[in-house]
């Protein structure tokens, strides 16, 4: 009777030792950064997510990962990313699927487009914001169908009215 809890024992500890491993590794290798002293020019892409402290001038696109710019990160890019966190600067035009995170230490100059954000009081946001939902991605082409017709008659009707005011003067 002790030998087999003996056993069961000793596969136990292996297995759950086995375990913990393994998500510890996988974790930090998720994730690429990009230091303060780090200056990038150019196209940043691939397949993680990314981490910048540093400076990076031209595009990012990380479409299925999650992009942060640290406290000292400065970014002058357009980037296309699954999810954007800002805590630096930002200057440039974001393309996410899920959702932008302002931080109150964040500064954001460009437009944006996405399906959830996030401002923090003392962010700083300059531009445009379109917030779409998972419908409104496959919907769109049928609503711009619909909404071409009402626009073009409102853009009308103002003509009209200046072309009348101006006849009756």
């Amino acid at each position: 009777m002790l030998q087999p809890a003996d056993n069961s024992q000793k596969t136990q500890l292996p297995s759950s030792s086995n375990f913990a491993p393994a998500k510890t590794v996988t974790a930090p290798v998720e994730q690429a950064t990009i230091g303060r002293s780090l200056v990038i020019k150019g196209e940043v892409t691939g397949s993680e997510s990314l981490y910048i402290d540093g400076k990076i001038e031209g595009t990012i696109n990380l479409t299925d990962n999650r992009v942060t710019i640290g406290r000292n990160g400065v970014v002058h890019a357009n980037i296309t990313a699954r999810e954007v966190v800002i805590m630096g600067k930002v200057q440039g035009n974001l393309q996410c699927s899920d959702r932008v995170d302002i931080r109150s230490e964040g500064s954001l100059t460009g437009d944006v487009v996405t399906q959830r954000i996030s401002v923090e009081d003392g962010a700083v946001l300059k531009g445009g914001v379109e917030v779409r939902s998972s419908e409104q991605k496959t919907q769109k082409p049928q609503q711009q169908g619909q909404l071409k017709p009402l626009e073009t008659k409102t853009a009308e009707q103002p003509k009209a009215s200046a072309a009348a005011a101006g006849a009756r003067a």
